[in-house]
């Protein structure tokens, strides 16, 4: 019996956590891995045609599953299109078997004698198979026309879908994916500061050329004249101890935003923080090194995903062969670190909190030990 209460108990706690996650899930604007939870409507009729004019990048933006049975519908449809069409030449000059052609009759096309003949040869005609079962003779000019036209139609139509399929699959969308962010955001002293942290890491060993980071603190305000603003946005500036912009990217990060008194997280507290109602998006640009496309990453942070007092743990060490390695175990791993419960306590009353000058170790770390520092190369 107390086997089967502590089941429901964990299955309610569950389900509650699931509620939860779900409910966090249709509140954000932007997804953790970048989708934007945003629905149009009232949407005039006239104004879905501007997606067929813009065909070209409608096909590159819509899901794979529906560009192939478009590429395959297009070919299908343009090979049976054209078969209709040679069939109906051949019927206007005879050739077919219930026609019951005389002898010595010459046909527009040989062996074309009904409907599945003609289908064959159209699809024969447009991928320049040539079996060499059917041709065309000199006898129709109208089978002339209609081969110049099938291969010039089955020519545009197959370098239109080459373009849209090399496009797609050079989208810079993919190159998003191995940009990972931590999943919490923290808020600890740094450098003398309360800095609200996120961590970034980049998984391919190419970089990302001029890379900028920055945020957008979305919420909704009331305006001095009674107005409400919902998705009000503030900027957000991040930075690396190296500045903001031209982020050396070949390891991760850890990004930081100084909370002072002109960031909006200067009012809120520990006790405070997650009462609060905002959705804080971080975005990261930058172009990529093979392929020199631009492409954006971006993620969000829900209050309840940002951690007063806790700071990343240390992935970086490097081992004896001197190579540095970065243990992703501990990517978004976090450690409790003395804070200040509010921003304003931390820049008023230096006294009410204290720092760990030494910091938090990094276990993994190993170092290099120079033997002759008078032959060391100075930098």
């Amino acid at each position: 019996r107390i086997h089967s209460q502590l089941s429901i108990f964990f299955t309610v706690i569950s389900l509650q956590e699931y509620m939860a996650e779900r409910r966090n899930r249709r509140c954000r604007l932007v997804s953790k891995d970048g989708h934007c939870n945003i629905e149009y409507g009232n949407i005039k009729y006239t104004n879905h045609f501007a997606y067929l004019l813009d065909f070209w990048t409608t096909f590159v933006e819509i899901r794979w599953r529906y560009v192939i049975f478009c590429f395959i519908a297009s070919f299908s449809l343009s090979w049976f299109i054209f078969g209709l069409i040679w069939y109906w030449i051949a019927r206007n000059n005879g050739d077919l078997w219930w026609q019951y052609p005389p002898p010595g009759h010459v046909p527009c096309v040989n062996n074309v004698y009904g409907l599945t003949t003609a289908f064959l040869y159209s699809l024969e005609t447009q991928t320049t198979i040539g079996y060499g079962g059917r041709a065309i003779t000199a006898l129709c000019p109208g089978a002339v026309a209609l081969i110049v036209i099938q291969s010039i139609v089955g020519a545009i139509n197959s370098c239109f879908w080459c373009g849209v399929l090399m496009t797609k699959i050079a989208l810079p969308k993919k190159r998003a994916k191995t940009i990972s962010f931590s999943d919490l955001a923290v808020i600890s002293p740094k450098n003398g500061s309360l800095c609200l942290q996120i961590r970034v890491a980049n998984l391919r060993k190419s970089l990302l050329i001029g890379s900028q980071i920055y945020g957008k603190l979305l919420r909704t305000t009331i305006t001095a004249e009674g107005d409400t603003v919902i998705l009000d946005q503030v900027s957000i500036d991040f930075m690396v101890d190296a500045g903001k912009d031209n982020l050396f990217f070949v390891c991760p990060l850890n990004l930081y935003h100084v909370i002072d008194k002109s960031s909006p997280f200067f009012e809120m507290a520990v006790d405070t923080l997650h009462q609060q109602e905002f959705e804080l998006v971080v975005f990261l640009d930058g172009t990529a090194e093979s392929t020199s496309s631009t492409c954006q990453v971006r993620t969000s942070y829900i209050p309840q995903e940002i951690m007063w007092g806790f700071t990343f743990q240390p992935i970086i060490s490097r081992n004896k062969e001197g190579k540095y390695c970065v243990d992703f175990s501990n990517f978004s791993r976090v450690v409790p670190v003395p804070t200040a419960h509010c921003a304003c306590c931390f820049h008023n009353g230096k006294g009410h909190h204290h720092h760990n000058l030494n910091g938090t170790d990094n276990q993994g770390f190993e170092a290099i030990e120079i033997p002759d520092p008078a032959s060391a190369t100075k930098m």
